[in-house]
């Protein structure tokens, strides 16, 4: 399950970000980032199923530090 969601959230990722890219449209920038926020929470707890609790940690901090941005682009954008 998480396999499938790490995988829809990547191409989230990717497509939003080469859309950003690709138009200079920022006004979607909170979006990307939330879904990346959204991706490294997915990995982390993925990461922390396998064993590998330094690489799954790093990716919670990630994941707070990313999600944490994004509100702010959702709240303080001008």
């Amino acid at each position: 399950m998480l396999k499938i969601l790490r995988i829809m959230l990547a191409i989230t990722v990717v497509v939003s970000a080469g859309y950003v890219l690709v138009t200079n449209h920022f006004d979607f920038q909170p979006y990307m980032l939330f879904f990346l926020s959204l991706l490294m929470l997915v990995m982390g707890l993925d990461e922390f199923q396998k064993g590998r609790k330094d690489y799954g940690l790093t990716c919670i901090v990630l994941f707070l530090f990313v999600f944490f941005v994004s509100v702010q682009g959702f709240f303080f954008n001008s």
